[in-house]
């Protein structure tokens, strides 16, 4: 089997073998062991020669460092998920029916995100981010609480007009083809569609890109289209707030990013640069100042991916080799940190019974290996060094003052407005007179130190084959 096809395969397979299995703990090794075959596959394809492009899937530089980010943090994931899970059967929060429609649905989004990634037919990957999109809504509501319920409708109905602005652009792109490439499915291949895009009707593929940075950027979570993301975070089980904001959010921008590159071959469309620039630091801005305001610890990180996604729309926005490298680099930085965050915060809210800020406290004397894992990924998210997060924004904010030095403030002050924040939250939560429960937590810490110790290498030595990769990946993007 072509690891390109197992990349597909396995998670489909595996969603339909654990729908049908009744037993948790089967249900839960086998979550994780289709998610580690899922990882392999896709890591396989670095060294193994690629597929040609067909008119339904596609491999190239772009795609598989999302690929492989993608399913390495799915595989983590069901690791810690397998544990998280178990303490919600023990406490009666879920019951073995719906872990049995958890497990599954886990797979069925794995599947999406990566034939989202791996589609060379636009219309292929609307389809497989809007799969994503369903399934996401039915886990976020799985308690079945009033807030649950609530939130996954709020994202059901917030996504769906993303989606709608989204394939009316797409419809749009498929016009503007239709004259130079002939209608069927070659209008609609990508790799046939940026060959001949310098031919295409500028005026429709502007048009069309406004469309689908709104649509796409409602589902990468950009404000002023981010409202449906908190509540999803918050109300949802944690593992799949770790996987919206470590791979759906990574998903949606790489939808923008081909359609960027779209533009780019057209010398008479509009720069789509600008537009990415201005919502990238409006959700920087808007979401480190409402960072202040949470009282709810799961929402609070929530709204430090709006700031982050926002950070990283502005690096590819700003483009150019630097820029784009930069851009690259934060983003797998982030969703390995954000990730690690939301498996602390997963357990901590399990062993405490709450989420509230204000009823955690002390963790680093409580459950030291909670904590200062917590203190360690807010601070590498924060951007302080010698963590891996820092380097990327250091490399953000120095191509920024090269090239718009008057961009740069706004930059710097968002990021500097979001760093108290973060600081002020952790040294509450993590120092001072302990609140709340004291007893031990069952938990999985492997995949959080695991996560942790990546980004910390990553701000001492970046191997000379992955910067060479970015680099190769940044001068690709423009």
């Amino acid at each position: 089997m072509a690891p390109i096809a197992a990349v597909l395969l396995i998670p489909i397979v595996a969603a339909a073998v654990l729908a049908l299995s009744p037993n948790y703990r089967l249900t839960a090794r086998l979550n994780v062991v289709a998610a580690f075959l899922t990882f392999l596959a896709a890591a396989s394809v670095l060294f193994i020669e690629r597929p040609e492009p067909g008119q339904y899937l596609l491999v190239d530089d772009l795609n598989i460092v999302f690929i492989v980010l993608n399913t390495f943090v799915g595989f983590t994931t069901s690791v810690f998920s397998a544990s998280y899970i178990a303490h919600e059967l023990e406490t009666g929060r879920l019951t073995p029916v719906y872990l049995r429609f958890y497990h599954a649905m886990y797979q069925v989004l794995l599947f999406a995100m990566n034939l989202a990634l791996v589609a060379n037919n636009i219309g292929l990957m609307w389809v497989a981010i809007e799969l994503a999109t369903l399934t996401t809504v039915l886990m976020v509501g799985i308690y079945r609480t009033h807030e649950a319920l609530e939130a996954g409708w709020k994202y059901f109905i917030l996504g769906s007009v993303g989606i709608a602005f989204a394939l009316f652009g797409t419809i749009l792109i498929y016009m503007a083809a239709v004259p130079v490439v002939g209608e069927g499915l070659d209008a609609m291949t990508w790799t046939l569609l940026v060959e001949r895009a310098a031919a295409f009707d500028p005026a429709l593929l502007n048009v069309a890109f406004v469309f689908l940075l709104l649509g796409y950027g409602t589902k990468v979570g950009l404000a002023p289209l981010h409202a449906w993301l908190p509540d999803a975070h918050a109300e949802g089980p944690t593992p799949i707030s770790a996987v919206l904001s470590g791979l759906l959010l990574n998903v949606a921008l790489y939808a923008v990013l081909r359609f960027k590159l779209l533009l780019a071959a057209n010398t008479n469309a509009l720069t789509p640069g600008p537009l990415m620039v201005t919502m990238g630091l409006t959700s920087l801005v808007f979401a480190a100042f409402m960072l202040y305001r949470r009282r709810d610890i799961k929402r609070m990180f929530a709204y430090s991916s709006i700031e982050h996604m926002g950070i990283i729309a502005f690096a590819f926005g700003m483009g150019g080799p630097l820029a784009n490298f930069a851009g690259l680099l934060h983003m797998t930085m982030h969703s390995l940190t954000k990730s690690a965050i939301f498996f602390a915060v997963g357990h901590i809210a399990q062993v405490k019974g709450t989420q509230k800020i204000a009823d955690i406290r002390g963790l680093t004397e409580t459950h030291p290996w909670l904590g200062w894992s917590l203190v360690v990924g807010v601070v590498a998210i924060a951007g302080l060094p010698p963590l891996g997060i820092f380097m990327s924004e250091f490399l953000v904010v120095s191509s920024t003052f090269a090239r718009a030095p008057l961009l740069a403030v706004p930059l710097v002050f968002g990021l500097l407005v979001a760093f108290g924040a973060l600081l002020l939250r952790v040294s509450g939560l993590a120092f001072g007179e302990p609140v709340g429960s004291t007893a031990p937590v069952k938990a999985s810490y492997v995949p959080m130190f695991a996560h942790l110790a990546l980004v910390l290498a990553a701000g001492f030595y970046l191997p000379p084959p992955l910067v060479a990769w970015f680099q190769q990946v940044a001068r690709a993007l423009g």
